[in-house]
């Protein structure tokens, strides 16, 4: 070899040695990074746990008094935060350095069915644009995760809590998806279901199996004596089509609790070791993305002998601990309680304000009693609830709506109502009979869920649009009801996002998707028998361009709710913070609504009857703006046309 060579292969070797340094000291640097890193996250961790531990300890020893397990819960804890992605932890900061993030005023919501929005999960992803036009930046995803065909109750009999439906998608879709709906600042709901597991769950067949740490999960009686017991105070959530809280299991030979369906096994959360899987499971979740956390059927996940088994006191410790856990492992994670109740006996979910459990609740109350108010053209009822609502403090959030996946149950104050006459069974029936159009003068159409003809409390089923009338009015091609039916939808969602919360639309109805009777010849027995089904159909994506073309049916809806959704957006008493309250008007078709932050005020005056009125209001000799005309007026004797609505401005120095 000679020098030039020589020369040649050294300058070679010192290049390597110099690549394979600079390698090492860019590898010593990024080992150092995600060490400085680690330590950081695990310090955010560590305060966070410091800070809850007293509490979150106290309330489980309380309940539970096992500290293994307490102990066990905790490295869970401490394993599902190390699983958490830098994005998901990135977002936690953000939150939980503005806690009032979801009480702003440009929080809208929409819920739909996955497959029947989109397909699939990649379907809803290719549809984020879509969402973006309506200005909804909040969604929730209606169950998807793994059911039994025909034993689903849709999508409420989970068989597994770590896999999502075979014809919607996997695990990798839904964090795709909730990736893509973070970039574009939306928020993923979907319903955790706490309360009970289906009967194919493995813990489920492991029972049956014989194996008593899984029965231990449940609740399995030999004999019915027991039971019997339960079944004196206990009260029946479905009596006509799934009577009684237990189902006789022949091939065990025990007794279970099923307290919804024979197929829906209820879990036995005085069990640490179910408490303990079940926030497994969720913190496994929101580690997709899922930012809220819908906890279905709140009230009754403590069962206890002699009592009704609902909303007793171990449920808002379970509750607070989920709070406290979420707020250490992933505290921009909210949690929605699906509490089906009046607003006064709902206010315990929130907890209180140094100790709070749910973010947010359904106001389910109100929508049943709106519905009431289009049917009796009498505001009384919804303007006492109003009342009782805005009398709350403004750190409780609730979610409004005006139609859901769910039937609507005629649960009002009927105690209060008797000061009118109103006796409970007859105006369950008239609501009803207003409803399916068997009134006279009513163009609604909709159908009864679970109607027991001894208890005579039927449910009722139906679209937005179908109720105000505007499927009756399309099958006899009649304009001037078609007008009137998209006057009382507008007027009703005017009504909608003035309220105090969040509003949530239920897909279909920002363009006025009327009730599919398709359900009935399924071939899937649970779906065809199922009423609940008539306002569960697809979305009309056939029919989603008539929203663009000016004068069409779906433009007049969709554009409507736009405007309102922009307004909502962009005038300050629509925060959360604001003052609310009615005003009399001394017209009982005829609700007053205020809201007031600063210098500036909003009053909304609705009209739930098909007859001209006048708001005998008096707010003085000063000049409002309607945002919806720009007409100008004192507001003292405000004439309002029938199904009419109006949204006055003022802001004053």
């Amino acid at each position: 070899m000679n020098q030039r060579e020589r020369k040649k292969r050294t300058a070679k070797t010192e290049s390597a040695v110099k690549t394979v340094e600079k390698a090492e000291t860019v590898k010593v640097e990024q080992t150092k990074k995600a060490v400085v890193k680690a330590a950081k996250a695990e310090k955010v961790y560590n305060t966070r746990f410091e800070k809850k531990l007293d509490e979150l300890r106290w309330l489980y020893m309380e309940l539970y008094g096992n500290s293994s397990m307490f102990a066990e819960l905790c490295g869970q804890m401490h394993r599902f935060y190390e699983e958490r992605t830098d994005v998901l932890k990135k977002l936690d900061s953000k939150r939980e350095a503005d806690p009032d993030w979801y009480k702003k005023n440009d929080m809208l919501g929409m819920m739909f069915y996955i497959d029947n929005f989109a397909g699939n999960m990649k379907g809803v992803e290719s549809k984020i644009d879509y969402l973006e036009k309506n200005n909804v930046n909040y969604i929730h995803l209606m169950p998807f995760l793994d059911t039994p065909k025909g034993r689903s109750d849709g999508g409420y009999a989970v068989a597994d809590f770590r896999k999502v439906q075979e014809n919607l998608g996997t695990m990798d879709d839904l964090e795709e998806l909730t990736g893509a709906c973070h970039e574009k600042g939306i928020s993923v709901c979907m319903d955790f279901v706490m309360n009970h597991t289906s009967e194919d769950h493995e813990w489920a067949r492991r029972a049956l199996a014989g194996e008593k740490e899984y029965q231990d999960r449940y609740f399995f009686f030999d004999n019915y004596d027991i039971p019997s017991e339960y079944e004196k105070t206990c009260p029946q959530v479905f009596p006509t089509t799934a009577p009684g809280n237990f189902t006789w299991r022949e091939d065990c030979h025990k007794f279970v609790m099923t307290t919804f369906y024979p197929y829906q096994w209820d879990l036995n959360y005085a069990n640490p070791v179910v408490f303990n899987e079940m926030v497994n499971n969720m913190l496994y979740l929101v580690n997709q993305g899922i930012d809220i956390v819908r906890i279905d059927a709140v009230p009754y996940i403590w069962k206890q002998l002699g009592t009704t088994c609902r909303n007793l006191p171990q449920v808002h410790t379970i509750v607070r601990m989920m709070r406290m856990i979420t707020e250490i492992v992933c505290p921009g994670v909210l949690l929605l309680g699906e509490v089906v109740m009046e607003p006064e006996k709902v206010v315990p979910y929130f907890g209180t304000l140094e100790k709070p459990e749910c973010h947010m609740l359904y106001n389910v109350t109100t929508m049943a009693s709106t519905w009431h108010t289009i049917a009796t053209a009498d505001t009384r009822l919804l303007k006492h609830q109003m009342d009782i609502v805005t009398r709350l403090p403004k750190d409780y959030v609730f979610l409004n709506y005006l139609r859901c996946h769910d039937d609507i149950g005629w649960g009002l104050d009927y105690e209060w109502l008797k000061q009118f006459g109103i006796a409970e069974a007859p105006h369950k029936k008239y609501l009803n009979d207003y409803f399916r159009g068997y009134v006279e003068g009513s163009d609604a159409r909709g159908e009864l869920y679970n109607d027991d003809p001894v208890l005579q409390d039927a449910r009722l089923c139906g679209t937005t649009a179908s109720l105000c009338g505007l499927e009756a009015a399309g099958f006899e091609q009649n304009e001037e009801k078609t007008a009137q039916a998209i006057q009382r939808i507008e007027m009703l969602n005017a009504y909608l996002f003035i309220q105090s919360g969040i509003p949530v639309i239920y897909s279909g109805d920002e363009i006025g998707q009327v009730n599919d009777y398709s359900y009935k010849e399924s071939e899937d027995y649970d779906r065809r028998s199922d009423s609940r089904y008539i306002h569960r159909g697809h979305f009309r994506w056939d029919l989603e361009p008539e929203k663009d073309k000016k004068g069409t049916v779906q433009n007049r809806i969709f554009a409507s709710m736009k405007k309102m959704e922009e307004l909502k957006f962009k005038y300050r008493p629509f925060d959360g913070e604001a003052d609310v309250w009615t005003e009399e008007t001394y017209d009982t078709a005829l609700l007053c609504v205020c809201r007031k932050s600063g210098n500036e005020m909003v009053t909304g005056i609705f009209n739930f009857s098909n007859e001209d009125r006048t708001a005998w209001i008096n707010m003085g000799e000063f000049t409002w703006k309607d945002l919806f005309t720009g007409e100008k007026r004192v507001l003292r004797g405000v004439p309002v046309p029938a199904r009419g609505y109006a949204w006055y401005y003022r802001k004053w120095d």
